[in-house]
């Protein structure tokens, strides 16, 4: 089991890798998609990664198998692993989330994407199936002694605010698409342009020796803003995995999400899908209460009981990469990198208990 951190793409620094050095990291999940487009003067996201993301375009240069070398080069030299690339940028593949015109164009861009990859020896590429993407959260001193993190409330879990047209995930895709709003699907729908998705990509991740890693539904409702979710309770991971299954088809077992979750039990899910290899890396973050009702915390500080968790992960054999994907923010100088220090500390040393005991 393996610590690492995880960096969005402005944060891909030399002085941020080290950082993740001296906190006892050994792996990176770089995030290639400009969520931000307001950085505050330290270089941190203004406003929370949970909200207002931006115009984007895409920035096809982020994939080539020379940039990708590059990146991963750039963080060896500081002693680091690139274990993941995590999500497509929605101006590479929205057609193949809307089933619009050019999924098939898009789909070859893809899996051009993932030959690169592998060819540059990143062995896993995370992403989320969704088109409401992350909706409807709030921010507030949520965490212990008042530290800033963010939240859903039952109020806003009612907000079905509709998607409006050239809009995936809370970013636009296409500033000159005509007025209106994204048609509205089924359930099944989503589930058969999911499947398509998977047949056509993940036979080309086998062949690169790269596993593809889903994440689950953030928040994890049914229905956000109009439209379906997939992955909004346990076992819904099981299909998207029987879709396809191969070594290739996989999860990002984000733990906070699966706990706010109405169903199942975080720790059998772990059980289940640790047990069956499914787990490519997780996101090791806690949670007090369930959708739609909940806060993100400090890690030891919610309703999951992160050791007997990674004691399950250690049964099962798993030797992936745990990162905290966000934590709540410190009252200091550097709110980012105290409450990630504080994270990585907690999980370094819990890993290094069960792995003793």
């Amino acid at each position: 089991m393996k610590l690492g951190i995880g960096l969005y793409r402005h944060m891909l620094t030399k002085e941020n890798y080290r950082f993740a050095r001296q906190a006892g990291c050994t792996h990176i999940v770089a995030h290639l998609v400009d969520y931000f487009p307001n950085m505050s003067q330290s270089g941190i996201p203004s406003t929370d990664p949970k909200s207002n993301w931006g115009v984007t375009n895409g920035n096809l240069e982020d994939w080539s198998y020379e940039n990708l070398s590059r990146l991963k080069e750039e963080i060896n030299e500081e002693g680091l692993e690139l274990y993941a690339i995590e999500n497509f940028d929605p101006a590479h593949w929205y057609d193949v989330l809307l089933d619009g015109p050019r999924k098939h164009e898009q789909m070859e861009l893809l899996k051009s994407f993932v030959r690169n990859a592998g060819k540059a020896g990143i062995p896993v590429i995370g992403y989320n199936f969704s088109l409401a993407g992350v909706w409807g959260h709030i921010k507030g001193e949520f965490a212990r002694g008042g530290a800033v993190s963010v939240g859903f409330a039952p109020g806003h879990a009612a907000d079905q605010t509709p998607i409006p047209l050239g809009q995936v995930w809370n970013m636009t895709y296409d500033p000159n698409a005509p007025d209106g709003v994204m048609p509205q699907i089924t359930a099944d729908e989503l589930w058969k342009r999911c499947a398509w998705f998977l047949n056509e990509l993940v036979p080309v991740a086998e062949a690169s020796g790269v596993r593809l890693a889903a994440h689950p539904d953030d928040p994890p409702m049914p229905t956000l803003r109009g439209t379906p979710r997939l992955l909004h309770q346990p076992h819904l991971l099981q299909k998207l995995l029987d879709l396809v299954p191969s070594h290739a088809n996989g999860l990002n077992f984000c733990m906070g999400t699966i706990q706010e979750m109405t169903d199942g039990n975080i720790y059998e899910a772990i059980d289940r899908y640790a047990g069956q290899r499914k787990i490519c890396y997780v996101h090791f973050r806690n949670v007090i209460g369930k959708v739609p009702d909940y806060r993100e915390v400090f890690v030891d500080e919610g309703d999951i009981d992160m050791i007997r968790a990674l004691r399950i992960f250690k049964k099962n054999q798993f030797e992936g990469v745990f990162i905290p994907d966000h934590t709540p923010l410190m009252t200091c100088n550097a709110p980012w990198h105290a409450g990630m220090a504080y994270a990585l500390g907690y999980i370094k040393a819990a890993l290094t208990a069960v792995n003793d005991g």
